[in-house]
């Protein structure tokens, strides 16, 4: 399963893109908060594949989420959603390290190219990560000596 987190202060916009993303692929599971706080703690406690936040809620905005998201450690992917879009909004998210920026009410087409593409580069980085340390181990130089560049007295 593919666990989505959906960070959105406004019920009935939850309620339509949790039915349209489990309509459109049986492989998501959505998990929803109703505010930025929640959504933080969620994501502090749960392992997630990618977030769709609101820019725009109470008690903790979409680009806080994002930016102590970073803060903590965590890297995933992160498609900003906001009924209020400006250009100094987007670069801001976009510094901050979201994926993608998307204006609601948002473009089917769009959401679902954009979280496909996300799980997709989520996905290389990690194998990408894994090939880059069997390749390490597999070429680990073991010991030292002056030929190598280590000093036999530094142990």
């Amino acid at each position: 399963m593919t666990k989505i987190l959906l960070i959105e202060d406004e019920e009935p916009i939850r309620r339509v893109l949790t039915r349209i993303l489990t309509d459109q692929n049986t492989d998501f599971d959505i998990i929803e908060a109703e505010d930025g706080k929640i959504g933080f703690d969620l994501l502090s406690k749960g392992n997630f594949d990618l977030v769709l936040c609101d820019i725009k809620m109470p008690k903790m905005d979409g680009i806080e989420v994002l930016k102590k998201s970073k803060e903590a450690g965590l890297f995933l992917p992160f498609i900003m959603l906001t009924g209020h879009g400006n250009v100094d909004t987007a670069v801001d998210a976009m510094k901050y390290g979201a994926y993608d920026f998307i204006s609601k009410p948002p473009d089917l087409n769009r959401l679902l190219n954009s979280i496909s593409h996300a799980l997709e580069n989520k996905s290389l980085r990690k194998e990408n990560k894994i090939l880059k340390r069997k390749v390490e181990q597999k070429y680990k130089i073991i010991g030292k000596s002056k030929a190598i560049g280590c000093n036999p007295n530094d142990r």
